[in-house]
């Protein structure tokens, strides 16, 4: 398909509640959307690069100029046939996975509304709804994550994650199980605990976690095969997987039984499709993380999730979790039974609302075919 525009915007959105991580806590988000026309179509993608250089050493500060200097004048130029000839046009570009996500992205959803085909088929999917899970970031007091924890599963939720840090672990955990001794629990660290501390992270696998996720260094891999090795709970991966290299790697050296996939973080869905295939091949499940996206990523993740290996519930939560009204209609919606229907409409089977997208929006550029950036 031809490529005839690439706009980019960033918008700025506040938070229902704040969501605190081991790197800090955040009241709104500073987003940036992508949106390319071409065909007579317009297909949306999200940047997931975050305010700060904190939890990835992309921000929105490196994003928008790789996707305006490099990118955006890559896939104008040059064109492309479909979403997933995106990967090899940009591989001139190192790293900067989370700018290349927000146009390929963009570009699959194009592709898929000008077959009129949904998405989540375009992509390879097979499950008709997916489970969900809710990830809940640190809060002012255990009784305050616990009543959070108490609104979640009563809304359905089919898995709990809970973010810690050292001095916000083992304590919480004890009182969520003296609460509730069989809900489907995880734990997220986002590399907040060393090695050197293994005995203490051995004290977690007296609450029968689903999973611990990330708990060691982001750019780690064989340092956590020792750590699975020390401990019962199984690790999660997630910041140290950024292509399927590592992914092969990381499950050959015995360093995860479970991989978080975050399509906006591996560089778009041709590169997450192959950490998916490459984990398929090793018996080991995955699952779709969240990066507080607004509608526009979100409903790229379900389409993801619903491939095949997707076997656990992801962070795919409803859109009211996080925002009073968002960017999409409709908006994501769960189940009482912690389940989201596919959509059969051709792309992503939400429509962005773009009067939303205006008001929001702080700044913005547009680039065209035949014009110089």
């Amino acid at each position: 398909m031809k490529i005839e525009s690439v706009t980019l915007r960033e918008i700025q959105m506040p938070l229902v509640h704040f969501f605190e991580t081991s790197f800090g806590r955040v009241y709104g988000r500073r987003i940036l959307l992508v949106s390319v026309e071409g065909d007579g179509v317009r297909g949306w993608g999200e940047c997931v690069a975050g305010e700060d250089p904190f939890y990835s050493p992309e921000w929105i500060e490196t994003a928008w100029p790789t996707i305006k200097r490099y990118l955006a004048p890559a896939l104008l130029k040059n064109g492309v046939e479909s979403g997933r000839e995106c990967a090899a046009l940009f591989a001139r570009v190192r790293g900067h996975n989370m700018a290349k996500a927000a146009l390929e992205n963009a570009v699959w959803d194009a592709e898929a509304r000008q077959k009129q085909q949904p998405l989540w088929k375009l992509l390879g999917g097979t499950r008709r709804e997916i489970a969900c899970g809710v990830s809940i970031g640190i809060q002012d007091s255990p009784e305050q994550l616990l009543q959070k924890i108490e609104t979640e599963l009563a809304a359905g939720y089919r898995r709990i994650k809970i973010k810690v840090k050292p001095g916000w672990d083992l304590n919480v955990l004890e009182k969520i199980r003296a609460r509730w001794a069989d809900i489907v629990l995880s734990v997220d660290a986002n590399s907040a605990y060393t090695l050197d501390q293994t005995e203490h992270l051995r004290k977690f696998d007296a609450y029968h976690l689903l999973m611990i996720e990330q708990p060691l260094w982001n750019d780690e891999i064989y340092l956590h095969a020792r750590l699975q090795k020390a401990i019962q709970t199984s690790i999660c991966l997630d910041e140290s997987i950024h292509h399927a290299r590592d992914a092969d790697f990381a499950l050959e050296t015995g360093a995860c039984r479970i991989i978080n996939i975050k399509v906006g973080r591996v560089g778009g869905f041709t590169e997450a499709k192959k950490i998916h295939d490459v984990a398929q091949q090793h018996g080991i499940p995955v699952w779709c993380g969240g990066m507080l996206e607004s509608g526009v990523g979100r409903a790229h993740n379900i389409a993801l999730s619903t491939l095949e290996n997707f076997r656990l519930p992801g962070d795919v939560s409803a859109s009211k979790r996080y925002w009073k009204e968002d960017i999409i209609e409709p908006q994501v919606e769960v189940r009482a039974d912690g389940m989201i229907p596919i959509s059969d409409a051709p792309g992503t089977g939400y429509r962005v609302r773009e009067d939303l997208v205006q008001k929001f929006t702080v700044r913005e550029e547009t680039w065209r075919a035949g014009t110089t950036l």
